[in-house]
């Protein structure tokens, strides 16, 4: 039997995004494959989340392409990107926490996206749209937080799924915009 590796990883992140603590078996069981077949795989924890890591960084950069951050009003790509997020969302939320485990070690595929990331809120400041007195980086932190935390929200049923764009972009926006006053 021909195991499909990226159906594999959407099935374990789909399993750890609502089960962060999920073992390895019950990964395989997902995925309706043996633990022997998943090992051959991925040789344990570390390494399939090293691999969902991957995964989620394409998604995420492909949101950012789609999202096309570098076009119009920064508020409105803002909006368009949370738009374009909101599939990988879960994804993105378990990856966020996990990460803390790899401490020191440093994907450059995360430099880049923050990197895409702080640009949009920086071409914001720069174009009197956002406030100035927040970092780029510090309103990447937000953004990625608020995608997280908004992501556990919805699957807990806490807040409605349709509403997911609306808040965050809210919240940040409302945060981020520059009042006539600065």
């Amino acid at each position: 039997m021909t195991v499909d590796r990226d159906q594999v990883l959407r099935t374990a992140a789909a399993l750890l995004t609502r089960k962060a603590t999920a073992t390895m078996d019950e990964v395989a069981r997902a995925s309706g494959i043996g633990r022997a077949t998943l090992h051959r795989h991925f040789a344990g924890r570390d390494a399939l989340v090293k691999a969902l890591e991957e995964l989620g960084i394409r998604e995420f950069e492909a949101a950012l392409d789609a999202a096309r951050t570098d076009e119009g009003p920064a508020s409105d790509a803002l909006r368009r990107l949370v738009a374009e997020v909101e599939p990988a969302a879960g994804l993105l939320a378990f990856l966020v926490t996990e990460n803390q485990l790899f401490e020191g070690e440093v994907n450059e595929g995360w430099d880049r996206l923050d990197a895409r990331v702080a640009g949009l809120f920086r071409r914001g400041q720069e174009q009197g749209e956002f406030r100035i007195d927040l970092p780029p980086a510090w309103l990447t932190e937000a953004f990625y937080g608020l995608i997280g935390t908004c992501a556990w929200a919805v699957q807990d049923g806490r807040v409605a799924a349709k509403d997911f764009q609306y808040m965050i972009a809210e919240l940040l926006l409302g945060g981020a915009r520059r009042s006539v006053e600065q």
